[in-house]
């Protein structure tokens, strides 16, 4: 008996060199290769950031500082600091990564992402800071401020009719205070301002 060869043996590579030429190389991109990217997407903020840092320093760096006799911290300090932090958490974050770190999936939310967007609220924080940045100039930020506090609050579902407005012009003419008179940054004070 003599044993016959088996048609679906697949071939010896050896046995004919130029067969593995003629082959179509497969287009789509190894999925291994995506399969890695895709469970190390934390990458991609590490990229940002580094990409954000440099920005930062290069516009630190070119910044046109003709101060002197200002002390020895001048206006680009503070950009170069932070986009020197922002590179080293950019490394940081990477080299984390690609040693198998991975970021621990939000547990303390409870949002339902089968809910539609609450269009309404958008829409009224949206008007309230759009009428704050129209009316800051003829009413000044103590008036606009308050309108924007009590505004947001109103939008985002308090309802104490009395209660808001007390609070949102107290925290506006507190921040009034702190930046116009404590830190020296100006701010409108508006026509209640020349009358105080």
């Amino acid at each position: 008996m003599t044993a016959h060869p088996n048609p679906k043996a697949t071939p010896d590579p050896d046995a004919n060199p130029d067969a593995n030429l003629n082959a179509t190389p497969d287009p789509r991109p190894n999925p291994s290769v995506k399969n890695w990217l895709r469970e190390r997407s934390e990458l991609g903020v590490g990229v940002l950031l580094f990409l954000l840092g440099v920005l930062v320093l290069t516009d630190a760096l070119t910044l046109d500082t003709d101060v002197t006799g200002r002390g020895p911290v001048g206006p680009a300090t503070v950009p170069v600091v932070v986009g020197c932090g922002l590179l080293v958490v950019a490394v940081l974050l990477t080299v984390d990564v690609l040693r198998g770190g991975r970021g621990e999936a939000e547990a303390g939310e409870d949002i339902d992402l089968t809910e539609p967007a609450d269009w309404r609220t958008v829409l009224l924080l949206a008007g309230v800071f759009l009428s704050f940045a129209v009316l800051i100039g003829p009413l000044g930020f103590p008036v606009a401020g308050a309108l924007l506090f009590w505004g947001a609050a109103y939008a985002l579902g308090s309802r104490h009719l009395h209660r808001d407005p007390l609070i949102a012009a107290a925290l506006s003419f507190f921040t009034y205070g702190v930046f116009d008179k404590l830190l020296g940054v100006p701010l409108p004070g508006g026509p209640l301002m020349g009358v105080i």
